[in-house]
C-alpha cells in the first residue's frame, strides 16, 4: 500500500496558504509514476473530504474554498486530457443534476461533490446557488436525469427542499427522478432527509456517487426509460 500521506499534507497545506501553482506540482508529480485519476483518487479527493468537514467546524475563508475548487478543475482537465482514448465512454456519461437550494450560498460542500461525481464519470450539470425549486425540475427534464442533488447548510434552508419534493410531484415526476440531499445540517440530522422529502443522502461527498447510482438504479426500476 502506498503511503501517501505526507503528500496529503503537503497538498492541504498548499491549499490553505492559496498556493495553487504549488498544488499543481505535487499533484504533477504524484501522477508522474502512476496516473493523474489515480492522483485524484489517492491524493487530491482525501483532501477535499478533510476541508469539507473543516469548511464547517474551523471557518475557512472563501478564498481558500475557491483554491480547492480550482485545484479540482486543474486536475479533472488533466484527467480529461489523458484519457481522450476514451471518448466514447465519456460521452456515455449519465447526467445529474445539482444545486444549492433557495436561499442557500453555502457552496463549497456541492463543489467538491461535483468534483466526486464528474471523477466518478458523472456528467453534472451544477446550477449554483440559490436555485429555486422549478429550475432543479425543469433542468433535470432538459437533461434526461433521473436525480437532482440538493445541498443545503442550514435548517432554515433545509426546509426549501420540500419545494422540489412538491414540484416533482406536481409533474407526476416522483420515482421517475430521485431527490438526494445534503450539506452540514443532514450531518446533525439524518432524519431530516426524510422530512424533506429526500429519497437519500450521503454522509460526505466522497459517498454521492454511490448514493447517486443507487437512486438511479431505483428511478430504472420504478420507471424504465
Amino acid at each position: 500500500m502506498i503511503n501517501n500521506e505526507q503528500e496529503k499534507k503537503s497538498v492541504m497545506d498548499a491549499i490553505l496558504k492559496g498556493e495553487r501553482d504549488l498544488v499543481n506540482t505535487l499533484l504533477d508529480d504524484y501522477a508522474a509514476s502512476r496516473s493523474y485519476r489515480t492522483a485524484m483518487n489517492e491524493v487530491l479527493e482525501p483532501v477535499l473530504e478533510e476541508i469539507g468537514s473543516r469548511w464547517t467546524e474551523e471557518n475557512l475563508s472563501l478564498a481558500q474554498g475557491y483554491i480547492a475548487g480550482k485545484v479540482a478543475e486543474d486536475l479533472l482537465m488533466k484527467i480529461h486530457n489523458a484519457e481522450k482514448d476514451t471518448a466514447a465512454k465519456q460521452a456515455a456519461k449519465v447526467p445529474v443534476v445539482i444545486g444549492n437550494i433557495e436561499d442557500d450560498y453555502h457552496s463549497l460542500g456541492r463543489k467538491l461533490v461535483s468534483v466526486f461525481l464528474q471523477s466518478a464519470g458523472w456528467q453534472v450539470y451544477d446550477l449554483g446557488n440559490d436555485v429555486t425549486a422549478e429550475e432543479f425540475v425543469d433542468k433535470a427534464v432538459e437533461k434526461g436525469a433521473r436525480v437532482i442533488g440538493v445541498s443545503a447548510m442550514m435548517y432554515t434552508t433545509a426546509e426549501n427542499i420540500r419545494k422540489v419534493r412538491d414540484e416533482l410531484d406536481r409533474q407526476n415526476l416522483s420515482g421517475k427522478i430521485k431527490l438526494a440531499v445534503g450539506g452540514a445540517v443532514f450531518k446533525l440530522r439524518p432524519e431530516l432527509a426524510a422530512e424533506v422529502g429526500g429519497d437519500g443522502t450521503a454522509a460526505n461527498g466522497f459517498q454521492a456517487s454511490q448514493l447517486f447510482e443507487k437512486l438511479w438504479e431505483e428511478s430504472l426500476r420504478e420507471v424504465p426509460l
